[in-house]
């Protein structure tokens, strides 16, 4: 269960459920930002279970009519230390691969590309999204933050799709939010090299808006709000005119999400075997993290 500063209860609990079990909610009624952070369990990733959650919260501020929303930007942040979001469920991926559900597999990504579509037009409910990057930040996780108007990264996080390595590619909105942001041919260097990269490096390249020192980054996103929050009319304004040229069309996302089912679905054994590997590592760090919790508790 959830619980939310006493001061906000008045002006959000009013409206909105936040029952939720893999996302704490803060909502901070000074500057009307709701902050959503991940927490996704047994791994930090994008399960069926925080999708939903997702799109349940989403579907609460669709609900709610535009003029006196009391969510005026999002800011989607994590509650791992380190961890932003290591991305899809490659768990998920590997056991459906291997028993050949081509359905379920395809349920899955259509899901997780509802969720970033959806994302990236809330502004036009009144809504501008920012992503908060402390941490580790791949695959889904990295596709998530471009999903969002606005990228805050600190300057050492780790940022990257590292799919290459086990024979896939990012499927799910990384070719279209990314080559909207930067020059195709750079999109395409960062999404087949499998590097990481770090927010400052991203930021050189013009992927990452706003720049952070380490442990800063929720100064920044505050810092932003406050600016923006300024001239929001017309930053809103500006936002929508931006996707009027720079489409993100959802037709092409979609057949892009058909391609990657059809290649995830006839991975081999040894991309199987890579994409395991990294699950019990992803599955290693988590337990380290909770025992370090513990002793310090």
């Amino acid at each position: 269960m959830n619980t939310l500063p006493s001061q906000a209860m008045t002006n959000f609990h009013d409206h909105f459920d936040t029952n939720y079990e893999q996302m704490n909610l803060d909502y901070q009624t000074d500057s009307q930002s709701l902050w959503l952070y991940m927490q996704a369990a047994p791994r930090p990733c994008f399960t069926s279970q925080l999708l939903s959650e997702i799109q349940d919260l989403f579907g609460q501020f669709y609900a709610h009519p535009i003029k006196g929303h009391p969510v005026k930007y999002l800011v989607a942040a994590s509650g791992v230390p380190e961890i932003y979001n290591l991305g899809g469920d490659l768990d998920k991926f590997s056991r459906l691969i291997k028993a050949g559900d081509r359905d379920t597999l395809h349920t899955y990504a259509v899901q997780c590309l509802d969720v970033v579509y959806e994302c990236s037009r809330l502004f036009y409910h009144g809504i501008t999204t920012i992503s908060l990057i402390q941490g580790s930040a791949l695959g889904g996780g990295f596709e998530a933050a471009l999903a969002c108007n606005v990228i805050v990264a600190e300057k050492s996080t780790q940022i990257g799709f590292p799919e290459i390595l086990f024979n896939l590619f990012p499927g799910m909105g990384a070719y279209s939010y990314l080559s909207r942001r930067v020059h195709p041919s750079i999109a395409e260097k960062i999404i087949s090299s499998g590097r990481m990269y770090t927010g400052e490096e991203l930021h050189a390249m013009g992927v990452v808006d706003v720049l952070a020192e380490d442990g800063e980054g929720k100064d920044a996103v505050n810092n932003y709000i406050r600016q923006h929050a300024a001239h929001r009319t017309s930053r809103l304004a500006m936002q929508q005119a931006y996707m009027h040229v720079n489409p993100a069309p959802l037709d092409e996302m979609r057949a892009i999400l058909d391609l990657w089912v059809d290649t995830a679905i006839n991975l081999d054994e040894r991309s199987l075997r890579v994409m395991e590997r990294l699950v019990r590592a992803q599955s290693r760090k988590m337990s380290s993290q909770l025992k370090e919790e513990n002793q310090v508790a």
